[in-house]
């Protein structure tokens, strides 16, 4: 394991501001609203901040204020953050990011997570946490071969929390971490003590007289799902066939990567008009940042092309079943475009003991609601109960 900092060469920065200054920005329908996509009126903008104000020399120093390392899995090497509680009897937790997200999405929560005390929890509340940046995004290198699906991702952090010699652990995530999380208790389940996820995907069951006992709320949810799918999904159906033709324009420019990741920020999270409505500017923008200067655009679209390129892995990737034989916690913020029905989800998840609905909150709940975020995660694991973790010296 290799200590690891942040540190991007000036001159990319440079190039970088210099690629916005360049802009050859498209014709755009006057009036255009974001259901055709960024306005550009406000994309814009934005890229002159990115340019003129936003600092990504202080967003280095905010990352590199916790450890980080690299070790090479499955001929990968996988970044990733890990800070140690100063409590002797703290609880390993992995969080697992997704698309379009990177580890700075939990900077936000790892001391409250690590120092409970300090930020409204007790002794126990505390946690040893490991945070990775998934294979072919930011920090960690993109695979040299294909076969790097969901499961594939598990395996590799169940590797990783052995070699941090963690002999019991716990592991949250959202969107790509939400399978991969569950993969983790199905690849290691000697050694998870439970899961925790803010998105879980639920479909109807096959009997049709389910569907007749359906309250308005259940009727609403999957009527939401249904017209998501039909105009919300075309990221996905370009990455899950195509991640190669889309990551040329992406890694040309950064603008067009701009937008690429700032739309979901404004349809995913629970924003009123604008991204910025729940997620800071620069958070957001950070995580922008780090897509191109990794010039990760087509690696991490990998992903979907090994989880998603056909049905039936889509259908293994998302929908489950998931027989675990772990306690399994499902967070659901209202602002999200997932919306569970806790009845097909107890279906899918026969150890499902911790269920929470919020009012407020979307697909990044770390980032837009820590203090609920990390509540959640306490709650989860107090109702399952820990026991002293094999700590190793490892780092």
């Amino acid at each position: 394991m290799r200590p690891y900092r942040v540190d991007i060469p000036q001159a990319r920065i440079d190039d970088l501001h210099r690629r916005i200054a360049d802009t050859r920005w498209p014709a755009s329908l006057p009036g255009a609203d974001w259901k055709r996509g960024v306005p550009m009126e406000y994309l814009k903008e934005l890229a002159g901040y990115w340019r003129t104000r936003y600092d990504w020399r202080a967003a280095e120093r905010r990352m590199n204020e916790y450890p980080q390392f690299i070790t090479e899995i499955d001929g990968v090497d996988v970044h990733f953050l890990h800070a140690r509680s100063a409590e002797p009897d703290a609880t390993p937790l992995i969080l697992t990011h997704g698309w379009p997200g990177a580890f700075t999405e939990f900077l936000g929560v790892v001391d409250a997570l690590t120092d409970p005390v300090r930020h409204g929890g007790q002794a126990r509340d505390a946690f040893h946490v490991v945070v990775p940046s998934l294979p072919g995004y930011g920090f960690s290198a993109a695979p040299q071969e294909p076969g790097w699906d969901t499961e594939r991702v598990a395996r590799a952090w169940a590797a990783l929390m052995a070699r941090l010699g963690y002999g019991s652990y716990f592991v949250q995530g959202g969107d790509w971490g939400s399978p991969i999380s569950l993969r983790l208790g199905l690849a290691d389940p000697e050694h998870v003590a439970g899961v925790h996820v803010n998105m879980l995907v639920t479909v109807p069951p096959d009997d049709p007289a389910v569907m007749a006992t359906l309250d308005e709320e259940e009727r609403a949810r999957l009527g939401f799902a249904m017209a998501f799918e039909q105009t919300g999904t075309g990221w996905r159906k370009v990455q899950s066939t195509r991640p190669l033709t889309i990551a040329y324009g992406l890694t040309d420019s950064p603008v067009g990567q701009l937008a690429w990741i700032v739309e979901k920020f404004r349809e995913w999270a629970d924003s009123a008009e604008l991204p910025e409505d729940a997620v800071k500017r620069d958070d957001f923008l950070t995580i922008a940042s780090i897509y191109w200067f990794t010039r990760s655009a087509g690696s991490s679209a990998q992903l979907y092309y090994e989880s998603s390129h056909t049905m039936e892995k889509f259908l293994r990737t998302w929908i489950g079943p998931w027989p675990l034989a772990m306690p399994v916690g499902v967070t659901y913020a209202a602002g999200d475009v997932v919306h569970p029905v806790r009845r097909f989800a107890e279906g899918i998840v026969p150890t499902l003991t911790h269920w929470r609905e919020y009012d407020r909150g979307g697909h990044f709940l770390a980032l837009e609601q820590p203090r609920l975020f990390v509540e959640d995660v306490r709650e989860f694991v107090r109702t399952v109960g820990t026991t002293p973790a094999t700590v190793g010296d490892r780092l």
